[in-house]
């Protein structure tokens, strides 16, 4: 049966440079990012689907008043295992960011260019490649007439890029019964070119912002004003403490193995040079092993804050713009070690679970109690110029997502 499937698998090259072609033609940015949204691939993706012998096909649509339409669609595609009360989803994001610089790109990025195994053009490998690898992986079966142990299933989501809010994450607060206790999920959206990352983690996230207040004063007196930047770049260098206090390692996440607290964006002051500013404001992005509570490293940076503020007579308001926590996957879960057992197979090398300090849609799936793997074998281009899927890893992934279905039970 494996190698039927994957005999079946190498014959869609030319489906994967239509689908590539057809959905790249569908400019599906954001309408937070000025985009008209998802609507046209999806209507795309829906008639190839209502081509395909799936027991279960229909939209989720969430109302958004900015798109066009009113709403951003969701779409769910189930084929019917020999169980049917469990399902192995593949989860891709329909959603893309904006071509940036078109001066950058070497093609035009909204029309496909196939040019030997890449297929250049924005999306084709965010997330569309993960996308084709979970179509053809069902296609597949459907084509050999094959039955998996459980149900796979499709979960094509809007709004993943800008932070999944008419996405997964109105899916599980609104139609929550989409899914069932026993479910499990592969989230194609994050990899490295060797195909060794499967990934089961993410850090906390963790992004303050501070505001420090003094007295704006002309720089050349400044003993009537209180330098808010010069106080602020205190605040900074104290903040380094954090790496000692959360001090501890945790190997899956090599190589960034401990938790990072980083300043970052600054916020324009003072236009001119001659003035002490008196309010100065700058953000920190904090990314915490899960064995740590970001309440406790709030807790830390508000006792750096009161000690920088009194030493300088200054006040300082930190603020979390954005307060997430990431339950971990099991590494012993099954979906866990199907996975790796099918990369090692399809790919002949060595995959292992990891961590991430970035975020991905699988925190969302993780924290409401599912097992949830996100794997591909990526080159890397998402939001680049020159954006490119391979077809050949598009080929490979489908077969590593149909050899789990084979032995998901």
């Amino acid at each position: 049966m494996q190698k039927e499937l994957f005999k079946k698998i190498d014959s869609y090259k030319q489906t994967v440079i239509d689908l590539q072609t057809h959905m790249i033609a569908c400019p599906a940015v954001s309408p937070h990012n000025g985009g008209d949204g998802e609507n046209a691939k999806a209507a795309y993706l829906m008639s190839v689907l209502q081509e395909m012998p799936f027991d279960e096909l229909y939209m989720i649509s969430i109302k958004d008043s900015r798109s066009k339409s009113g709403s951003r669609p969701n779409i769910v595609a189930k084929y019917y295992g020999q169980d049917k009360t469990k399902t192995l989803w593949v989860m891709a994001h329909l959603d893309v960011v904006p071509p940036g610089d078109l001066s950058l790109w070497k093609t035009d990025p909204f029309k496909a260019v196939v040019k030997g195994d890449k297929i250049y053009g924005r999306g084709s490998e965010d997330n569309q490649q993960g996308l084709v690898s979970g179509l053809l992986a069902v296609k597949a079966m459907m084509d050999c007439n094959v039955r998996p142990p459980c149900n796979y299933a499709l979960l094509l989501n809007a709004d993943e890029e800008i932070g999944s809010t008419y996405g997964i994450e109105a899916i599980l607060k609104k139609h929550a019964k989409t899914f069932g206790k026993h479910d499990a999920f592969l989230v194609p959206d994050g990899g490295n070119p060797e195909g060794t990352m499967v990934e089961i983690a993410e850090k906390n996230m963790l992004w303050v912002k501070f505001t420090v207040s003094g007295k704006q004063t002309h720089a050349s007196t400044p003993h009537s004003g209180i330098n808010a930047h010069r106080a602020a770049a205190q605040l900074v260098v104290k903040l380094g403490d954090l790496y000692k206090k959360f001090n501890k390692k945790d190997k899956l996440f090599a190589p960034e193995s401990g938790s990072t607290f980083e300043p970052t964006k600054r916020e324009a002051n003072v236009p001119n040079v001659n003035t002490i500013p008196g309010t100065d404001v700058f953000y920190l992005d904090c990314r915490v092993l899960p064995c740590y509570k970001n309440a406790d490293v709030l807790a830390e940076i508000d006792k750096i804050c009161k000690s920088v503020a009194k030493q300088l007579k200054v006040t300082i308001k930190a603020e979390a713009v954005i307060n997430e926590h990431s339950k971990p996957t099991d590494k012993n879960a099954a979906v866990v070690k199907l996975t790796q057992e099918a990369v090692k197979a399809v790919y002949k090398n060595t995959p292992r679970a990891m961590g991430v300090g970035g975020g991905t849609v699988g925190a969302y799936l993780r924290n409401a109690g599912y097992p949830a793997v996100v794997y591909s074998k990526l080159d890397e281009l998402a939001h680049q110029p020159n954006e490119y899927s391979s077809i050949k890893n598009t080929l490979g992934d489908a077969k590593v997502f149909a050899l789990i279905s084979l032995n998901f039970k």
